[in-house]
């Protein structure tokens, strides 16, 4: 067994490797653009392939399209050691967002076996099919395949062109209807460990270059309408107004001291206002907010004292007022052995354990219903992720990377969990 801290990864190698998969689906302004099983995304793939082989990895796609590295370990039918992320993107996307935890992944089990190192349990890297959900209009359909928790009904869904989900797996020679087929059991996955890009300004803003992730934000998603009485501007009184753009700014302000003092998250991302004229009372104001937290018991008291705040700056006002549930996931928790292997990697390559929560989603949130999830955080400059301007340095993703190797094998050769 290593020497804890003691593997490094070829940081130029892997570096190469993102700048190459990121040449993948280029566009001539700096932003790079694979929406999911699209025909860019599926040469990505190829090239994906390629390295695992070249890595030395047994290479295989699942039913859903997961493509699985796979170095086999000492113990006979012992159950995986985890790590992956995705390589499809959103828009006008960044290089890392994804690729640095497959490429990172690959290049870890590459500099495994180049080593020759024993190994208990096998080490796989996954490149999940579609986590960002971009094109469909759902993610990590892929990791929640292989958690066991894919839907059938999703194959219904479209893209921009009207393309099904389904006609887009069977163009990528998949067969819908064996997707569920993809499930595996907790015995076969014992742990999974993901590698990410950090997408916000935590890191930077204390100058570390990687962080554990303790948690990863649970989110309840809400649309409000108020309703009110659309006036002329000049002749109706302001003791006389019924209107529910004044109350829904109360309410933002109330549910901003709520986030604050729940120690979550609070956004009102979008508005619209209807009639919507320069010399008109709005009669109807209708917007969203997201709330995130770590904590689920928290998450729930946010959205109960929120929609309470809603209604109470809504009856203030004499408006009428709905509200309703958009969408919603419970938070994750780390795994402590797994957070632990990380700590002690870090201080094995020389770097701090740097707890944090993780504000974004990624493919551990849907393995964490098969197994025991940790997550690595790398650092992003000015916090920037989905835009070209998405970077982390060569050196930062080395470190990122050489935590993943030295907690795999650490995670790999640990029998008792």
């Amino acid at each position: 067994m290593n020497k804890t801290g003691s593997l490094r990864i070829s940081g130029g190698r892997l570096w190469e490797s993102i700048q190459e998969l990121g040449k993948i689906g280029a566009d001539p302004h700096g932003g790079v653009t694979r929406l999911s099983l699209s025909n860019e995304e599926l040469i990505a793939r190829q090239f994906i392939i390629r390295l695992m082989e070249e890595a030395g990895l047994a290479v295989r796609q699942d039913e859903a399209g997961n493509l699985i590295g796979r170095l086999e370990g000492e113990r006979q039918g012992a159950g995986a050691i985890v790590t992956g992320s995705h390589i499809d993107t959103v828009i006008h996307a960044g290089i890392f967002d994804g690729a640095l935890g497959v490429l990172g992944g690959i290049e870890a089990l590459r500099t495994i076996n180049e080593q020759g190192l024993k190994h208990d349990r096998p080490l796989e890297v996954i490149c999940f099919t579609d986590e960002e959900g971009v094109r469909f209009g759902a993610g990590y359909l892929g990791s929640r395949a292989m958690a066991g928790t894919w839907d059938g009904n999703l194959l219904e869904l479209t893209d921009s062109a009207g393309t099904k989900l389904g006609e887009a797996m069977a163009f990528a020679d998949l067969n819908p209807q064996l997707i569920s087929l993809a499930s595996r059991s907790r015995e076969a996955v014992k742990a999974y460990v993901e590698l990410h890009i950090e997408q916000g300004r935590v890191l930077e803003e204390l100058g570390e270059a990687v962080g554990i992730a303790t948690a990863i934000y649970g989110h309840s998603w809400l649309e409000a309408s108020m309703r009110g009485r659309a006036d002329h501007a000049g002749t109706t009184p302001m003791k006389l107004r019924q209107d529910p753009l004044t109350a829904a700014a109360e309410a933002l302000l109330a549910i901003e001291q709520i986030a604050a003092e729940q120690g979550g998250v609070a956004t009102a991302g979008t508005l619209k206002l209807a009639p919507g004229a320069i010399n008109v009372i709005p009669g109807e104001v209708i917007f969203t907010i997201d709330l995130r937290h770590e904590a689920a018991e928290s998450l729930a008291q946010m959205e109960l004292a929120v929609k309470a705040a809603l209604a109470s700056s809504a009856a203030a006002r004499g408006l009428s007022i709905s509200i309703r549930t958009i969408d919603g996931a419970q938070p994750v928790q780390s795994s402590k052995r797994i957070v632990d292997a990380l700590a002690s990697s870090c201080a094995g390559v020389g770097l701090p354990d740097t707890y944090m929560v993780c504000g974004a989603g990624h493919d551990a949130v849907a393995m964490n219903q098969l197994t025991d999830i940790g997550l690595i955080l790398v650092r992003s400059r000015d916090g920037i992720s989905h835009h070209p301007l998405e970077w982390s340095s060569p050196e930062d993703c080395e470190a990122g990377a050489n935590v993943l190797v030295n907690t795999l094998i650490l995670l790999a050769n640990d029998l008792e969990s």
